[in-house]
């Protein structure tokens, strides 16, 4: 496994083709600097005491000790360990880890192509398993694109006026295939070793071109990644390790780029690329039953200090307040974890999730999401959004004043207070928090996506035959 040091000096050597604020820039940008950090965690904890049994298990392929995030899921005991592991690590880090979309798409890749192989005969679960043991062994992280930015909505991808308005392959060759297109809102596309590729929905029979999974460097020839960072801002003087956290959304243009074969996962298979599209989004709103909880006792936790500070933990108002979200938080990881339990063993040997379970926790976290933040704002009243600067509380000539009226119960030093409304702040009024609640929604699946995933899972007839029993009605 790599270490931190490894990590970032990987990244730092690659090619520069990111893109910030109308500029061609290396991955050590210190816009970068906040998605770095988060990343980081994930390889500087597979080595601490308190959570290597988390973070680190046996590879199913090698046997050799290896990150969890590069494994495939083989008991629900997988699961439920990376749900704790994404639980905890949000904590650290005051939100998204960033990491799981890459664990996520090798899961679903892990099935698509054992399925696809078994239909028509084709080598990809052999091209996937090879390309797995190097990702395991190089403890690579991943963005995966699946999200493309669709053109006109009322159309498939074969009906679009430009044809690149989904990701579609437009040579094949003897030695690989050329892909043009883009995905967007791929989430630490600049800090990833690589990016894997999988559709974005169901595809027909003339979507064929469109039907294509595979993995490139995320340095790869005709690869641009256009990234929209965010970050949260105060003085190291603060020492405040909230402020270390930033995120990099990217626009990631593929400009004719080549794959090689063995790089090539799904090429014009519609049927799996469906399967495959389902999958990722599948194993991500099960992550999402890990993340989801963490950032709901993120806000708990700020919502509850501030309410102690203020001398008002103990009304019953704040009580309700409160409640509401520790039940938020636990429904939608019980869901997580129930989803786990009743998993089923698929035939390429990979543990998936219950769906329903997974789709019901992530749609209850996304509909939920500005409601907690609307409590939180409740909680703290209008201060978040005027709080003076850190620079204002670190300067000798205000930060008296600062301290004498921001003094709330008589025994909690003003700086406690002044650090909790500006962790506050951070939440509800900064660029990365406008990021982090829109992803609270949208990232994995909009409640409508998961609305059609329980719509098309959820057996309501059998519910219909409880109504007919209780009342009588014999067809």
């Amino acid at each position: 496994m790599r270490t931190v040091e490894e990590y970032r000096n990987d990244l730092y050597s690659m090619k520069p083709n990111v893109y910030i604020a109308g500029k061609k820039v290396k991955r050590d940008d210190p816009r970068l600097r906040g998605g770095l950090y988060v990343m980081s965690k994930t390889f500087e904890l597979a080595n601490h005491p308190d959570y290597r049994d988390l973070l680190t298990t046996r590879s199913h392929l090698t046997g050799k000790k290896i990150n969890r995030f590069t494994h495939v899921n083989q008991s629900a005991e997988d699961l439920l360990a990376k749900q704790e592991m994404t639980r905890k690590l949000c904590h650290l880090v005051g939100g998204c880890i960033q990491r799981c979309m890459g664990c996520d798409a090798i899961n679903a890749l892990s099935i698509a192509t054992h399925a696809a192989d078994m239909e028509h005969g084709t080598d990809y679960s052999q091209r996937f398993a090879d390309y797995l043991k190097e990702f395991q062994s190089r403890d690579l992280t991943a963005a995966c694109a699946q999200t493309d930015v669709k053109g006109d909505r009322s159309k498939r991808p074969h009906e679009q006026e430009d044809p690149d308005m989904y990701l579609r392959v437009v040579e094949q060759r003897s030695d690989g295939i050329v892909v043009r297109g883009a995905k967007n809102c791929i989430t630490m596309s600049a800090v990833a070793d690589e990016i894997i590729v999988v559709p974005t929905r169901a595809m027909t029979p003339a979507d064929k071109d469109y039907s294509v999974a595979f993995a490139v460097p995320a340095d790869a020839e005709g690869v641009k990644i256009i990234s929209r960072t965010s970050s949260l801002r105060a003085p190291e003087e603060m020492d405040m390790p909230q402020a270390n956290v930033g995120d990099d959304e990217g626009f990631v243009i593929f400009d004719d780029v080549f794959v090689p074969w063995d790089r090539v996962f799904l090429c014009g298979e519609n049927k799996y690329a469906t399967l495959s599209a389902h999958l990722f989004a599948l194993f991500h709103r099960h992550s999402y039953t890990g993340c989801k909880p963490a950032t709901t006792d993120i806000v708990m936790g700020f919502g509850a200090l501030i309410a102690e500070y203020s001398n008002i933990y103990d009304k019953h108002n704040i009580r309700e307040k409160l409640v509401e979200l520790a039940s938020v938080a636990e429904l939608v990881y019980a869901a997580g974890i129930a989803s786990a339990i009743n998993g089923t063993k698929t035939p390429a040997g990979t543990f998936l999730p219950n769906e329903i379970y997974a789709n019901v926790g992530r749609r209850y976290a996304g509909l939920n999401y500005y409601h907690e933040l609307e409590i939180l704002a409740e909680l703290s009243g209008g201060l978040p959004a005027a709080l003076p600067f850190a620079e204002d509380f670190l300067n000798p000539e205000t930060r008296p004043f600062i301290e004498k009226y921001i003094k709330r119960r008589s025994d909690v030093p003003a700086e406690n207070v002044y650090r909790c409304l500006f962790g506050i702040s951070n939440i509800l009024c900064s660029s990365f928090g406008g990021v982090q609640a829109v992803a609270g929604v949208h990232g994995g699946g909009s409640p409508v996506m998961e609305d059609i995933a329980i719509w098309r899972s959820y057996n309501f007839e059998e519910k219909k035959e409880i109504a007919k029993y209780l009342t009588g009605i014999k067809e």
